[in-house]
């Protein structure tokens, strides 16, 4: 297996008046090819900076941060852009489906940010959409859709550039417990399918065991594993 994502002695601080917040204390962490990691503990712990720092959505205080063995602090923003692009995909806890494109539009974007033609990216997010079990939803809008469906164009929209790696934070919290594990099954499904990482920060410790590694974060550091 090869490497796709790493972080070396992560570090993650906050400056809140004259006070320090240390929200990551040094965290060294290697996804492989194909990796499923459950990234777990309390509220405030660090979950969901270790996550936005992973993904090259926030800067690390000390520490660096590779995509695809690509250093992130050496990347220019429109660099970083494009890398994170290919590379990565990502699906939260709320969908952030834009209200005013349809899901076959939304799953496209991405697609179209990377340089696809329109027509490429119609045909891509249209058979990604089939894979999720959307195919008959092509034209609807975020308001028109259910809140499992929602998610599953979340994860088709998150997939459909084929990234090395998800990286999902709470993805189903706002579900059900059976749309849930439908979008959970849907996940791992694609994650074997596709090949792709997975890192999924979650409470559910039902979720966490049915993936390859569980981390345990607890005051800034990765404490068990």
């Amino acid at each position: 297996m090869s490497e796709v994502l790493s972080c070396t002695q992560l570090v993650k601080n906050y400056n809140e008046g004259c006070d320090r917040l240390e929200v990551l204390r040094g965290i060294d962490l290697v996804v492989e090819q194909g990796e499923r990691i459950a990234i777990m503990g309390a509220s405030g712990s660090g979950k969901s900076t270790l996550l936005h720092l992973l993904g090259g959505l926030d800067r690390p205080t000390s520490g660096q941060v590779c995509i695809n063995g690509k250093s992130v602090d050496r990347l220019s923003a429109v660099q970083l852009g494009v890398l994170r692009n290919r590379s990565l995909g990502f699906v939260y806890q709320l969908h952030h489906l834009l209200p005013e494109f349809t899901a076959l539009e939304n799953v496209a974007m991405p697609l179209l940010l990377g340089g696809s033609s329109p027509a490429a990216a119609a045909a891509d997010a249209e058979m990604m959409l089939a894979k999720v079990g959307l195919a008959a939803r092509l034209s609807h809008k975020p308001g028109e859709l259910s809140g499992g469906e929602r998610q599953r164009a979340a994860v088709a929209r998150a997939l459909v550039t084929h990234p090395l790696c998800i990286l999902a934070d709470e993805p189903t919290g706002n579900l059900d417990r059976q749309n849930a594990e439908q979008v959970y099954e849907l996940m791992l499904e694609l994650n074997t399918e596709l090949g792709t990482s997975l890192i999924v920060v979650t409470h559910d410790t039902h979720i966490a065991e049915r993936l390859d590694r569980m981390l345990l974060l607890t005051d800034g550091v990765i404490e068990q594993e």
